[in-house]
């Protein structure tokens, strides 16, 4: 069962009753989120491209990789893609996934694709009006040195670069 609490433009709120695996019955409020998609630009001399970012819920800065909300029937490729160009000014010609994550799974639907972007071409940067953005290259090094001093908090971020890490550390 379902009841619809609050409806927007960003997220839907609604209360469910699920039945659980020892068949109890429990009522949860769950944010219903279309997902999104984010990608680690990688520029060709090896430097990674973060955003900074004002977050109003955050009431702060947060260095992030560009990221953004799926629209209804869109692709996470074509999301990110769509982000990048809008965010920093390049578009992908090659995009590695890097899986996804839930961004916060105790009462949020939120899916977030992870890329690698590479072989970026410079395009227009568009920022929405709500958005204000500044961009920073950084080598792979400094960015988990940032991720390990607490200057990225953000989760889709820090896995991000956690995952690309790995990648690059497998490729040795």
């Amino acid at each position: 069962m379902q009841e619809d609490i609050y409806h927007g433009r960003i997220l839907d709120l609604v209360r469910e009753t699920h039945r659980m695996p020892d068949n109890r019955e429990a009522r949860f409020e769950i944010v219903k989120h279309p997902g999104g998609a984010a990608a680690l630009p990688v520029m060709d001399d090896g430097r990674l491209m973060l955003i900074r970012q004002f977050r109003p819920a955050a009431e702060d800065y947060l260095y992030e990789v560009p990221a953004g909300r799926l629209e209804p029937g869109e692709e996470p490729a074509g999301c990110v893609s769509r982000e990048l160009e809008e965010e920093i000014g390049y578009r992908p010609e090659q995009l590695e996934s890097l899986g996804y994550v839930y961004s916060s799974v105790g009462f949020c639907t939120e899916k977030i694709y992870l890329f690698v972007a590479r072989n970026l071409k410079p395009a227009q940067i568009s920022h929405e009006p709500d958005e204000y953005i500044e961009l920073h290259a950084v080598d792979l090094n400094e960015a988990l040195e940032m991720v390990s001093c607490g200057t990225i908090t953000d989760a889709k971020t820090q896995i991000a670069l956690l995952r690309y890490a790995l990648q690059v550390k497998e490729k040795r």
